[in-house]
């Protein structure tokens, strides 16, 4: 069990996390600029972005890089400054780092060895998104990026879709469009927002159901990175999913995995097998011999 008292001395082995502007300047702190002013060195995802925020506040403290390439051999690198009482400043292109961005490793690091860790509130878009979007904000869960992968994507996707909460994923412009259609096949017709250039000149919420967003995106030039909120199903709906099956024939349950959700013959008979409570054998007879 490890105790940190993050303001009961002025330590300078710390790890400070710097949240940065996802799009307006004036969303830095004054608590961050003093931060980032007064640490030894400064961890960058990108070295050319952050020198531009630097240069724009005055701010002269070295940088150097840290991201998803580098971030073994850089993470020791400094974890040697942390040890030899530096104090060292993680930061992102934008937002909080170790949110989709890197950042948890040197975290998780610097937890281990004894390092204390102060991280500093700031801009968040997938925050901004949710409180925007007029969906309940009460319980939520923020995925991220789903993977890339069709197959990857759509076994997510069908986890996903028995969430209560309210969901919150990011999206680039060129995939926003197939995952609203996969969002409109595996999870339905649900509401929806959409966020994107969150608080630069052009923000822009877009609020309905996946049907009414997948004709908008159909009729738009798609520019900035998205956050989707997606309204999360209800108690009644997980009860009719969990046995959304119960029509079905073995066989044609097994079918409806290969053919809905592209699983192998294998992994479907597994899906089947738990949807039924049944031993994986019995399914495999019905589907590969007695039909």
């Amino acid at each position: 069990m490890r105790i940190q008292k993050s303001f009961s001395s002025q330590e300078q082995n710390t790890v400070y996390v710097v949240p940065t502007p996802i799009g307006n300047l004036e969303d830095m702190t004054f608590r961050a600029l003093r931060t980032l002013e007064e640490v030894s060195i400064i961890a960058a995802e990108d070295t050319r972005n952050t020198k531009k925020l630097l240069n724009h506040f005055d701010i002269t403290t070295h940088l150097i890089s840290y991201h998803e390439h580098n971030k073994e051999t850089r993470g020791e690198q400094l974890l040697h400054r942390l040890d030899n009482g530096e104090s060292i400043a993680i930061v992102s292109d934008a937002g909080m780092p170790g949110i989709s961005d890197p950042g948890f490793e040197l975290v998780q690091a610097a937890i281990q060895a004894d390092h204390p860790v102060v991280v500093l509130p700031g801009a968040n878009a997938a925050l901004c998104a949710l409180v925007g979007s007029g969906l309940p904000a009460d319980e939520f869960l923020f995925y991220g990026f789903l993977p890339r992968k069709k197959k990857d994507k759509e076994a997510e996707l069908e986890r996903l879709k028995l969430i209560n909460g309210t969901l919150l994923l990011y999206e680039s412009p060129y995939r926003i469009k197939d995952t609203l259609k996969m969002l409109h096949t595996h999870l339905g017709d649900r509401q929806i927002s959409v966020a994107r250039e969150l608080t630069k000149k052009f923000e822009e919420y877009i609020r309905g159901t996946v049907r009414e967003l997948i004709n908008w995106v159909d009729k738009t030039e798609l520019k900035g990175e998205f956050c989707l909120v997606i309204e999360g199903i209800s108690r009644e709906e997980v009860h009719e999913n969990d046995l959304w099956w119960s029509s079905l024939s073995v066989v044609e349950h097994v079918s409806y995995y290969i053919n809905e959700a592209d699983l192998s013959s294998k992994d479907a008979i597994k899906r089947t097998a738990s949807d039924r409570s049944m031993p994986k054998r019995e399914v495999y007879q019905a589907y590969h011999v007695e039909r």
